[in-house]
This record gives structure tokens, sequence and C-alpha cells, in this order.
């Protein structure tokens, strides 16, 4: 069996990454680590610095993540692409076939009144109206079976 997670080396992805583990450790299948970096908004040094401290910062914690499931048994890959995550994750669905596609919710907090909300939070609002999630893009789009682990604490 191969599992993809979408790792981006965030709290939410650990969630995913030990329930993963969890759920699996009987059968320790083949792990695909898909971590991506956006591209920057911004053509100038800085810009370029920063991504590149951002692209070997998540780089070593994918990597680290995947030598934690090594440690555990669990055969590992990690793969790293550039671009719009949620493009990215689903052309590397395409090119590798998991047998399953993990990855963690980011937000479980419902909308509630859309009116009430301050600006930035509608503009949030309308670009998930307009754009989707990364689980929702790839709940519609990939063809592979899919399994949203939800990272909400309990309060």
């Amino acid at each position: 069996m191969d599992i993809m997670i979408a790792y981006d080396h965030s709290r939410n992805a650990r969630i995913a990454l030990d329930e993963v583990r969890r759920l699996f450790e009987a059968t320790r299948p083949t792990i695909t680590l898909i971590s991506v970096i956006e591209e920057p908004g911004s053509a100038t040094d800085a810009g370029g610095e920063l991504f590149s401290a951002q692209y070997q910062n998540q780089k070593a914690g994918t990597e680290a993540a995947a030598a934690e499931l090594a440690a555990a048994g669990f055969k590992t890959k990690v793969l790293m692409a550039q671009g719009d995550a949620r493009k990215m994750i689903l052309r590397a669905t395409q090119e590798r076939r998991p047998d399953l596609l993990v990855l963690a919710r980011h937000s479980h907090k419902p909308d509630g009144n859309f009116l009430s909300r301050p600006l930035d939070a509608m503009v949030e609002e309308f670009n998930h109206m307009t754009f989707g999630s990364v689980s929702a893009f790839l709940a519609r789009r990939a063809q592979v079976p899919l399994l949203i682990i939800p990272t909400h604490v309990d309060e």
C-alpha cells in the first residue's frame, strides 16, 4: 500500500502524520510526504531570500518527519514541489497514483454570520468561496481515495 500525505511542517500536518502512523502501524505502508512551497510573490532579492529560507525550513522539517517514520519501520519518500499546493498535490496523485491521499483539515470553526465578520475575514471567505481550500479542491478532483484528518482541539 502507498499512502501520500500532504505535509507542510505545520501543527496540523503533524497531527495528520501522527494519525496515519497510528492507523497504519500494523501494516507499515510506504508513505510519501509531499511538501509544496508556494512560489514567492515578489521578484526582489528579499523575496528570493525569504523563499529560500522557507524552502529549506520546510524541506528539513519534511525530511525529519520522514526519518521518524523510517525509524518506526515505514518505507518513506519525500517529494518537494513549488507552486499552488492544490495543483501540485493533484499532479502528484495523477503521476504517482497512491492508494490513499491524506490531508489535514486546517479549519474547524463554522463560518458563522458572514456579514458580521471583519473585512479581512470577509475577503478570506470570498477567496475560499472562489478558489476553495486545498482539501475541498482535492475532494472534487483527485482520482484517489482521500482521507481528511480533523485537527481541532476540543476546548
